[in-house]
């Protein structure tokens, strides 16, 4: 009886297990249980292999809720409950279950599910298989303002490196990240994790160290979500849905008017529109309406739209709409003229502008508003914002309208508008920070908030990118030293720091934030520093300064051709204003410094006239200056159009009149600029090497021309501004520039007037060995015994002599800027510049803050 029955057992088991699914043994099973209002989840492995990264998905009975997760988060959405377990089960060995940790929640009403599914597939086991996990998926959780990223990876073999871009809703932002860095740029925001969670083991989730980060309203919900460029879900790609209800409200002789209803979104969000004509596309649009232009009369048409999505998926074509523009014989009387032109609203970049309809027999098809001799903008009602304008800067505006046959009225009254300035009720200052500070100087982006400076200025500026003198592109992810002589003239070349802008590491001490890097992240150095400040003072600017003293040779060559000037705004704006750095030392990659940035400042020194020994100079610098400087704005303006942000184009300008004509077009240059950042200091000295003026001492920054001054010609602050204003540059346009540094000489004799003027012998020595002639402000009064600081009170500049044959310094202080701020106030200039932060503790720019009030 015994050998017969083990047969007959083997069978039956064998039966039992064929009659369930081929899979079913290797899935998890969830069983429920209730007590009282607590409701218990009990996951069970019965399979070989681990499971990880499981939830469980059930149903209530409408009006019962969730609450009180234990073990476990949960998400509910109308009837439909999301279970996702704590990270220390949320990994299943084979024949284990969830216990004593299994998932718990609180009831509104002691009730069963209606409907439960694990992983896709049934609670208790039957049913088909649900289809294989995709190899990363990313669960978003979200409690109030608090939200996370779970990644799994449900493949068999290590997850090395991942990033998620979503898309939040329009006004919502992202801060605040745990375990990982994001950017956001508009709406969309891009997660990259730690380098402690990057790598992601097979089968495993990046709990309990998942990315979390706060959302600025309650419950946010993002759309589009991607992880490595798949559907955080897992789910196929979807392109949008087809536009409907194309129609075309408004046909004239030479346009068409097309409205649509919006796409229903795919996989992402709808990003804009391609309107073709024919096979032809006429318009690319973001909203629902789009005018072909430049059509024929009395021509057929058939219009299609297609919806794009963020990746630049095209949906199916609408439904075709075929239009007929208008005969221009049968009508040839114009519209009434508009009336009441006036300006309703002005921001330092754009003009709202208003008016009176015209009145016409056929009907108004709509008004073209003029710029000036510029079409600015085409608008089918009675109110037009003009965009892409510049700060402080007049413009004269008219209205024409047009009717169905295209016949347009005469131009309404002139209306001139003055945008307003870049920086509004008040005074710029704008710092100039060192990329090599943080070196023999120990200043570093933490110094501007410990020394107050950071809270008192409006801009820093960044100082300096390179120009690849290869590619003629902006020059980063290197890290190679300038030669030691100053008369090289090839001594930039290939030159930068990368290690300092993104590559090295800050201990906490060195953090803005207290926070040490860990020399893992995307972002380090500098760069990560700045997001870091501007993240404590959100309304502080931050610019990257191209160029200087050391890396403007190449300038004329990038400035030279179309061709060369777009290639190398667009390499720049690439590299910094959407951040994609080179790869360097594990630092870097795409979008690591978005955000970073909030425009450009071109500091090419200079134009047309010497500079640097080897600087590239030719006769065209000037035009070629205009149009590199219009180019820049022209492909910032572009990106504002995506983004929605507005990016500010400064300049550091000369105060040499012969400079300024050699290169600068000013009346033409003050269509693009921002702000003239005004050199106002330099006007003598010994030079490092003594190649300048070693012989004689002279004032570097007087507001005042010196009478007394034995040099011709000579300069001042008010000679420089008086040339700007004079070329029609608006006096809010234009920042005075101050020097945080002093210059001086040695062996200077008295002269009857404490070395004013006076002979010399070279540069005095420096701060530092390799910088004869020149100390930080707060170095000199501290380290140069017996300079007696004196004032010149007619040409307003400061100074300090140590006796007879003894050092003679010439720099700013704090009664100079109070007289300098008093007196740009009074010409009613945007306000001051410095050169450079490092030099100063704080005294000076608390004069500078208390001077411009």
């Amino acid at each position: 009886m015994r050998r017969l029955a083990a047969p007959l057992i083997a069978v039956l088991v064998t039966a039992a297990l064929c009659a369930l699914p081929a899979q079913a043994a290797s899935r998890l099973i969830a069983t429920f249980s209730l007590s009282g209002a607590t409701g218990t989840f009990v996951v069970a492995n019965p399979g070989t292999t681990a499971v990880s990264g499981w939830s469980v998905v059930f149903d209530l009975p409408a009006g019962v809720t969730v609450s009180s997760p234990q073990n476990a988060t949960v998400r509910q959405s109308g009837t439909t409950v999301t279970l996702t377990p704590a990270y220390y089960i949320a990994t299943l060995q084979p024949g284990k279950n969830t216990e004593p940790y299994s998932p718990k929640v609180t009831l509104s009403s002691a009730v069963q599910p209606t409907k439960c599914l694990v992983n896709g597939a049934n609670c208790d086991g039957s049913g088909d298989d649900p289809p294989p996990p995709p190899p990363i998926t990313a669960t978003y959780e979200v409690s109030g303002t608090s939200a996370k990223f779970v990644v799994a990876n449900n493949s068999a073999t290590a997850l090395d490196g991942w990033t998620i871009v979503f898309d939040l809703p329009a006004g919502v932002t992202a801060g605040n990240a745990q375990n990982g860095s994001l950017t956001q740029n508009g709406r969309t925001v891009t997660l990259t994790p730690a380098h402690y969670n990057s790598t992601v083991k097979a089968g495993a989730t990046t709990e309990p160290y998942s990315p979390s980060f706060t959302v600025s309203t309650a419950g946010a919900e993002p759309s589009g979500c991607r992880v490595n460029d798949v559907n955080c879900d897992g789910s196929p790609d979807t392109p949008p849905g087809a536009p409907g209800n194309l129609r075309a409200p408004v046909r004239t002789t030479t346009t068409v008017s097309l409205a649509w209803d919006a796409a229903t979104p795919g996989s992402l969000p709808v990003t804009g529109y391609e309107v073709y004509d024919g096979a032809a596309v006429a318009a690319s649009v973001t909203g629902t309406s789009a005018t072909v232009t430049g059509l024929k009369p009395s021509s057929g048409h058939t219009f299609t739209v297609k919806a794009k999505d963020r990746k630049g998926t095209l949906s199916a074509a609408s439904a075709p709409l075929t239009v007929t523009t208008r005969d221009p014989a049968d009508d040839t009387q114009p519209p009434t003229v508009p009336g009441g032109l006036r300006s309703t609203a002005r921001t330092s970049s754009s003009v709202t502008l208003a008016w009176t309809a015209s009145t016409d027999d056929s009907g108004v098809a709509g008004y073209d508003v003029y710029a000036g001799a510029s079409l600015a903008a085409t608008v089918s009602g009675t109110t037009a914002t003009v965009t892409g304008l510049s700060p402080s800067t007049e413009y004269a505006f008219t209205v024409r309208a047009r009717d169905l046959y295209d016949n347009a009225s005469p131009a309404s009254a002139v209306l001139k508008v003055t945008t307003a300035d870049i920086v509004e009720n008040g005074y710029a200052r704008v710092g100039y920070f060192v990329q090599w500070g943080i070196y023999g100087r120990q200043y570093f982006v933490r110094t501007l908030d410990t020394t107050g400076a950071a809270a008192k200025l409006t801009h820093v500026n960044y100082a300096f990118a390179n120009i690849d003198p290869v590619n003629l592109t902006c020059l980063q992810g290197v890290t190679k030293g300038t030669s030691s002589d100053p008369q090289d003239p090839n001594q930039g070349d290939g030159a930068g720091d990368a290690e300092a802008d993104y590559g090295r590491p800050f201990s906490a001490a060195q953090s803005v934030d207290g926070v040490a890097d860990t020399g893992w992240e995307k972002l380090r150095g500098n760069f990560n520093q700045i997001r870091k400040l501007k993240a404590k003072y959100p309304k502080l600017k931050v610019l990257i300064s191209i160029g200087g003293w050391t890396y403007s040779k190449y300038f004329s060559d990038v400035a030279a051709t179309d061709a060369a000037r777009k290639k190398f705004v667009a390499s720049c704006i690439d590299t910094y204003i959407k951040g994609n750095l080179p790869v360097y030392n594990g630092a870097g990659g795409p979008g690591a410094a978005a955000g970073v940035f909030d425009g450009i400042d071109l500091d090419w020194e200079w134009p047309g006239a010497e500079g640097h020994a080897g600087n590239h100079v030719s006769p065209s610098d000037k035009a070629n200056n205009t149009l590199l400087i219009a180019e820049f704005r022209r492909q910032l303006d572009a990106l504002t159009a995506t983004t929605g942000r507005r990016y500010e184009l400064t300049a550091f300008t000369p105060a040499d009149p012969a400079k300024i004509a050699a290169g600068w077009d000013l009346p033409q240059i003050t269509k693009y600029l921002d702000i003239f950042n005004v050199q106002g200091y330099d006007f003598h000295g010994a030079g490092s090497d003594n190649s300048w003026e070693p012989n004689r001492t002279g004032h570097q920054g007087n507001l005042y021309p010196d009478a007394d001054s034995p040099y011709d010609p000579d300069f001042s602050v008010e000679q420089a501004v008086d040339a700007y204003l004079q070329a029609g540059v608006h006096p809010r346009k234009i920042t005075i520039g101050l020097a945080y540094y002093g210059r001086g000489w040695q062996q200077v004799a008295d002269g009857g007037r404490n070395g004013e003027w006076q002979s010399a012998h070279g540069a005095a020595p420096g701060q530092f060995q390799e910088e004869a002639g020149t100390r930080g402000y707060s170095n000199l009064v501290a380290s140069v015994p017996g300079c007696t600081v004196r004032h010149d009170e007619q040409a307003v500049a400061t100074y300090c002599y140590t006796g007879d044959n003894g050092q003679w310094w010439t720099f700013d202080d704090a009664w100079s800027i109070g007289k300098k701020t008093a007196w740009l106030k009074s010409k009613g200039l945007l306000g001051a510049m410095i050169w450079e932060m490092s030099g100063d503790t704080g005294v000076l720019t608390t004069a500078l803050d208390t001077g411009l009030g």
